[in-house]
């Protein structure tokens, strides 16, 4: 596949935000997708990770949550609707999220595009992973056989993307058995290290680096590295990150 170059500049902006509650990082995300739809910062992938949460995608339905809003709350996940694409996910400590705010043109052809980025990175530490485009919507992501290791789910507004993707790397995967992630009843979520085993995977730094090099390569782009402050956000909506649980989300 030919890279995308729905932007004139060849520079992508990345910048690690650590750990980030959702609600906050919603709050983020729309205060860049202002400032890059008035142009006034170039394309930008934010790199972060979130407490326990699920999240209910404008596809969602009744029933994704099976064992009650309760339960959850109990476990301590928070449970949220958002205006991404998709249906219900998991997020939690371990797994890299990836939010980019760029002008697209083609939705589905950034789809395949980040889906193909996120095979690329898994390809490097030896997983081979696929997307699914032709099994429907619900299939959107990158799978590894048929368990799934990677979600995706979009928002567009005045040309700009936000949301974007979450690659299980060492987060715990047993959340995603409570309720029917992905609207898919009894899908098997995998992640990094439960490919590979904890001695041969790669730390979430790691797989954070070589994600965000081949992101930036599958779009034909320059990978800038850029501090929260330079892109204006302020140093207490950008927490630094914290241990990762090490366990075996969209």
């Amino acid at each position: 596949m030919n890279p995308p170059r729905d932007s004139a500049s060849p520079d992508l902006w990345v910048c690690q935000l650590g750990v980030v509650p959702y609600a906050q990082a919603v709050s983020i995300q729309e205060q860049i997708r202002a400032r890059r739809v008035a142009d006034e910062l170039p394309d930008t992938l934010l790199l972060l990770e979130h407490p326990r949460v699920y999240t209910r995608g404008r596809r969602s339905q009744e029933g994704e949550l099976p064992l009650g809003e309760t339960f959850y709350r109990a476990q301590g996940i928070e449970v949220l609707d958002t205006d991404r694409g998709g249906r219900i996910t998991y997020h939690g400590p371990g797994q890299l999220v990836g939010y980019p705010i760029m002008r697209i043109e083609q939705i589905d052809r950034y789809l395949r595009t980040m889906e193909d980025a996120i095979s690329a990175a898994l390809a490097t530490h030896g997983i081979s992973g696929r997307g699914r485009p032709l099994d429907g919507p619900d299939y959107t992501g990158v799978w590894v056989g048929e368990r799934k290791i990677a979600s995706i789910g979009v928002h567009v507004s005045h040309g700009v993307s936000t949301h974007g993707f979450a690659v299980n790397v060492e987060n715990d995967l047993e959340p995603f058995s409570w309720v029917v992630a992905c609207g898919l009843p009894g899908v098997q979520m995998t992640s990094v290290a439960a490919e590979l085993g904890a001695a041969r995977a790669p730390s979430l730094a790691c797989f954070r680096k070589e994600m965000a090099y081949r992101f930036c390569q599958a779009h034909g782009r320059r990978a800038r590295l850029r501090t929260p402050s330079r892109l204006g956000i302020a140093a207490d909506t950008a927490p630094a990150s914290v241990p990762a649980v090490q366990a075996v989300a969209a």
